[in-house]
């Protein structure tokens, strides 16, 4: 089991930039790196989407076409935590994000692939 929870969210003008965290609690008889974490984001009335991947030994990064460029996700395994650094951020990034994990070293894109949800921060990129 891990327990997830995200922090660094808030409000920032178009073009700037925010850090999110997702600091992760681990069961005994497991390691942090041994799941693939990823970041989803869901804005009011739409679809959670994909936003970020990264495997457990940080070797293999994937990301949402949407935010290639803009958007670097790391991990730190000796802190048992994911950063999520955003740049140049538009209104469109406006959104409540998720970090996610699952137990398996491939990275997918797909939510439902995910077991372990953080209950979310919010960014809202003012215009």
């Amino acid at each position: 089991q891990v327990q997830l929870v995200e922090s660094g969210g808030g409000l920032v003008q178009a073009g700037g930039s925010l850090r999110l965290s997702c600091a992760a609690s681990v069961a005994s008889g497991r390691t942090f790196s041994s799941y693939t974490i990823a970041w989803f984001r869901q804005a009011p009335g739409k679809e959670r989407e994909f936003v970020a991947s990264i495997s457990g030994s940080g070797a293999t990064r994937r990301y949402a076409d949407s935010v290639k460029g803009r958007f670097t996700i790391s991990r730190d395994n000796a802190k048992n935590t994911v950063y999520l650094e955003m740049n140049s951020l538009k209104p469109e990034d406006t959104a409540a994000y998720y970090c996610s994990a699952r137990a398996s070293v491939t990275t997918t894109d797909r939510p439902e692939s995910y077991v372990h949800w953080g209950q979310g921060t919010q960014v809202i990129v003012s215009s």
